[in-house]
């Protein structure tokens, strides 16, 4: 397997073998004008770029270590040097790609807002499906980024392509937001089984040996990006996937301090502490009361 990195638009477009960029850090792609004949079986690709692509093809794209099809259309983000091996016999049936280099989105605080946006963490599988009338209001976001892109550059130039793509990252937030919705039972199910996950890891005799349970942990066992899960409970029940591990965490540790004469450096050990100062620390931020003040108090 061999990796090819990509750091520039300009390199991008020699990727492509498109037409020259007329901007130096975004540019809007015609993915079915895109030259795939060069590309080598078992070549994967990393861009110094940010990427929305929205597309219908025949063929299968990869994504880190899983395959998916495109073929129904659908919204795909990527951050900078996400793995992509697509197929090289893929075809683009149409659709288009916004690149951005993440220099223009370092210019100021208006652009970094939206290189931290969640969705360009998100896996493929978790994509963005719009419905075609969403679908023409992101497209006409597009057409007024290309038209400023391909205006001379000036002083204003910008401030105004940022303005488009505030105006189009809305929207997809607005249209992540309905497919949460429209998928409320997928989505509740998720929830149901993080919970049964957090309560399984918490009920282990001790977790002396495993440790405090870390985000990815649970993310992976749901099969789904650690951004995703995040999203999707905040959205259902407003709580970071880190509180809901703090809130069990706290509730075991207050178990354990109700019903166990164990000394509380101890229950740290227990819960997966590797310092018992760790855990008083984070136990009177959550309660109000140290361990020690919370076992008199009962």
């Amino acid at each position: 397997m061999r990796y090819v990195d990509i750091h520039s638009i300009s390199e991008l477009h020699e990727f492509f073998h498109y037409e020259k960029p007329v901007h130096p850090l975004i540019s809007i792609v015609d993915l079915a004008k895109v030259d795939r004949s060069h590309r080598v079986p078992g070549d994967v690709y990393r861009l110094n770029l940010y990427g929305v692509s929205c597309k219908k093809i025949k063929g299968q794209f990869g994504y880190g270590r899983t395959t998916y099809d495109f073929s129904e259309g659908s919204l795909m983000f990527t951050g900078p040097y996400q793995v992509l091996s697509p197929d090289p016999d893929i075809k683009v049936i149409e659709g288009w790609g916004i690149y951005i280099h993440p220099d223009f989105l370092n210019i100021n605080i208006r652009g970094r807002k939206l290189s931290e946006l969640s969705f360009f963490g998100y896996e493929a599988n978790e994509a963005l499906h719009i419905s075609e009338a969403e679908k023409v209001i992101l497209e006409e976001c597009i057409k007024n980024i290309q038209r400023e892109i391909g205006m001379n550059l000036d002083k204003h130039s910008s401030n105004l392509i940022l303005s488009n793509l505030e105006l189009f990252f809305a929207y997809c937030v607005r249209f992540y937001d309905r497919q949460f919705l429209t998928r409320e039972k997928s989505s509740n199910d998720i929830v149901q089984k993080f919970d049964r996950l957090l309560s399984d890891y918490f009920n282990q005799e001790s977790l002396n040996g495993t440790g405090l349970p870390e985000v990815k942990y649970f993310a992976s066992q749901l099969n789904l990006s650690t951004n995703y899960l995040a999203d999707l409970l905040n959205k259902y029940t407003g709580k970071s996937t880190q509180e809901h591990i703090y809130f069990k965490l706290i509730d075991k540790a207050k178990s354990l301090l109700w019903s166990t004469e164990k000394a509380i450096s101890e229950i740290a050990y227990d819960l997966g502490f590797e310092h018992p100062s760790h855990f008083t620390k984070l136990f009177k931020k959550k309660t109000g009361v140290s361990p020690k003040d919370f076992r008199n108090q009962h």
